[in-house]
């Protein structure tokens, strides 16, 4: 199908349907008289493919400001007069991928997507002007350009290296530093693909909202927060409550470390880890040796969801609290250390998994993790590193118990599913050898035995389950939910449920769209009559075919539609409801030219031409006469084929050639040697 999401590694099929996309917008931006050229909507698509979620017709103000304002001045080297029309011509590709139902309804509207582009374009002239915005590629390139180099003359990109070598070209020296520490420092922007996850299902706002208010460390910090007072309570000179009112504030909070025999309040972990999240969540603060309210998050005790976020955001701060030391001394724990980049990678394994993960799986690549982030004395015997290995697991399951309180996850105990064994044995999905396994032998050894055993095991809580969500998409990763395309056109509904959602969750979605508008399953026909790409148009037919109860038979009612024949005839044959012999001459005709257009979408007329030259040989010409005949229903794509295809076709076959003439005194022998005549 005509698909706007690619993988990094899909480089070509993502370049053939860029250049179908740009040329189908180009036609279009010229009916509509729009402004629109053919490398600055490259340039767009390109931005959108190198991104965090890759998806090309999803996009928002976050993205337009990236494309404007972040992605031009870092990537894009070009002639200052073309540069500037960049906003003009995101307008009109964001204008077409609306008005073709390409448009991922997850992303902002049309509407808001103008009124980000009026907004960023203010900002546009000084983000190119902006010498600290440029990638060293894009500086030595926008150099090169000022200098009157043709990018594209190797010959002249050779000689302006020369140049700059021998020190004749000039260049902002300090810029350069600038631009070259950043590079080293990584403070770029992250384009790097995420891998996108499965739609999940979330209950009811009001029903998360009220496990939100039973949530553990939510009355705890309620509570504590009171317990401090308007007049607040003193601290020690090391900073820590009075061992007394530590031992008072465990009896409320229910910690159960008011017995215990200890000689400063640091040594209480639950209490300081709770004092220390209510510091993180905004609720009191240090003033004058005193612990005391913040008065501006009153409104937040009284909320006790908004309290819930807050609190689990403040988790990734609590990485010291959390991992209690074993070792004296900074940086004892590998893990708190690491604790910001660590956790939530582990939060995004458990996403969206139906089946509770087994604690020791996580704790393994955890410490691979560690390793990685980590020197490690090679020569260190492994006594010492099982101890830091173990170090790390309990400090995992010390994470998980906090998480557990605030009611992000769901621990339990049991044996683990196979699902999370399976992936770790040579063979076990057949082409899988032993280097493509996901853990390395040592790592196995360890795991396996722990995986056949019952213990402890963890899930995401429905709010765990929002939680992780919302951190997804605010750094710009596709993560669907179920019943966010109720209010999507049909057209747009069926685009994102074909190339994004499994059958199981498009059957789900689908089901409350049709709740969501009567029932009403002709929408969505015709949906897929409207759609201007037939591949896509496929794909679409065939969600409904399998999605919808008694959706294969719908679909085969339709072979003589109109508009959807020729779709429902390929489908047919593909699925052996139909064979050859069972298609009539007009038949075959329509099938014989919607084949050629899905080629012609998918791998451009070059493609299109070799099939031909291998199938039909020298009556090529004539066969696509046939096909341009054939009354196929999408006149637009017939038209492509003609002019794309048929007529260079032509051209090329009635080529003239030079044809040698006889050279003087010869009777047609090129050497001239021919009988003299006589006189």
């Amino acid at each position: 199908m005509v698909r706007t999401h690619f993988d990094p590694e899909e480089a070509e099929e993502f370049e053939s349907a860029k250049d179908l996309l740009i040329r189908r917008c180009l036609a279009w931006a010229d009916e509509h008289g729009l402004r629109a050229e053919e490398a600055m909507l490259a340039a767009a698509l390109d931005a959108r493919h190198l991104s965090r979620d890759g998806r090309l017709a999803c996009w928002d103000a976050r993205q337009v400001r990236r494309f404007l304002l972040e992605w031009i001045p870092r990537h894009l080297a070009a002639e200052r007069d073309v540069l500037a029309t960049a906003p003009e011509n995101l307008l009109t590709l964001l204008r077409y991928l609306a008005a073709s139902g390409l448009r991922d309804p997850r992303g902002a509207s049309l509407a808001e997507l103008e009124a980000a582009v009026a907004e960023a374009t203010a900002e546009y002239p000084a983000a190119l002007a902006d010498p600290a915005r440029q990638g060293i590629g894009k500086f030595w390139a926008q150099t090169a350009l000022d200098n009157g180099i043709v990018l594209d003359d190797e010959r002249a990109v050779a000689g302006f290296q020369r140049e700059v070598d021998a020190g004749r070209i000039r260049f902002d020296a300090d810029v350069l530093d600038k631009l070259l520490w950043a590079e080293f420092a990584g403070s770029g922007p992250d384009d790097e693909r995420a891998f996108p996850q499965a739609p999940v299902a979330l209950p009811p706002t009001a029903e998360l909202a009220a496990e939100a208010a039973q949530s553990e460390v939510v009355r705890q910090l309620i509570a504590l927060t009171g317990w401090v007072g308007t007049g607040g309570r003193p601290l020690t000179k090391t900073g820590n409550l009075r061992l007394a009112d530590a031992r008072e504030l465990a009896a409320l909070l229910g910690t159960g470390e008011q017995d215990l025999r200890v000689r400063s309040s640091a040594e209480l972990p639950r209490v300081s880890l709770l004092l220390a999240w209510a510091k993180k969540t905004g609720l009191v603060r240090v003033r004058k040796g005193h612990l005391v309210p913040v008065a501006k998050a009153a409104p937040l005790l009284r909320d006790p969801e908004a309290l819930w976020r807050r609190a689990f955001e403040a988790v990734f701060e609590l990485g010291t609290e959390i991992c209690a030391p074993t070792f004296r001394g900074p940086g004892s724990s590998m893990l708190a250390t690491a604790f910001d980049l660590l956790l939530p990678d582990v939060l995004n394994a458990m996403y969206g998994m139906p089946i509770p993960m087994p604690v020791a799986r996580l704790q393994e690549t955890v410490w691979l993790a560690c390793q990685e982030y980590f020197v490690l004395d090679p020569e260190e015997d492994g006594f010492r590193q099982d101890i830091w290995r173990r170090r790390a697991e309990g400090d995992l399951l010390a994470v998980f118990d906090a998480l557990a309180g605030l009611g992000a996850v769901e621990p339990s105990h049991g044996m683990p599913d196979e699902l999370y064994s399976s992936d770790l044995r040579p063979g076990e999905f057949g082409e899988f050898g032993e280097d493509d396994l996901p853990l390395p032998p040592e790592a196995r050894a360890r795991l396996l035995p722990r995986l056949a055993e019952p213990g402890p095991l963890v899930r995401l809580t429905p709010l765990g389950t929002r939680a992780v969500r919302e951190r997804l998409l605010a750094d710009g990763r596709d993560a669907p939910l179920l019943g966010e395309l109720a209010d999507a056109t049909a057209a747009e509904l069926l685009g994102v449920l074909a190339q994004h959602y499994t059958q199981e969750t498009a059957a789900a979605e689908l089901e409350g769209w049709l709740a969501a508008h009567g029932d009403d399953v002709e929408p969505l026909l015709d949906a897929v009559r409207a759609c201007p790409f037939r591949t896509r148009a496929s794909a679409m037919l065939t969600t409904l075919a399998e999605t919808l109860p008694g959706g294969r038979s719908m679909r085969a009612g339709l072979r003589h539609d109109p508009t959807l024949g020729p779709v429902v005839l390929t489908a047919l044959l593909e699925t052996g409801e139909l064979r050859p012999e069972d298609l009539s001459p007009d038949e075959y005709s329509l099938l014989l030219a919607e084949g050629l257009i899905n080629l012609l979408e998918l791998g451009g007329p070059e493609a299109v031409m070799e099939q031909l030259r291998e199938s039909a040989g020298r009556d090529a010409p004539e066969f696509m006469a046939e096909v341009l005949d054939s009354g196929h229903p999408t006149r637009a794509a017939l038209e492509e084929l003609r002019t794309l295809v048929y007529e260079p076709m032509l051209a090329r076959s009635h080529r003239l050639h030079l044809v040698p003439s006889p050279a003087p005194g010869s009777r047609g022998r090129p050497s001239g040697r021919g009988r003299k005549r006589r006189h």
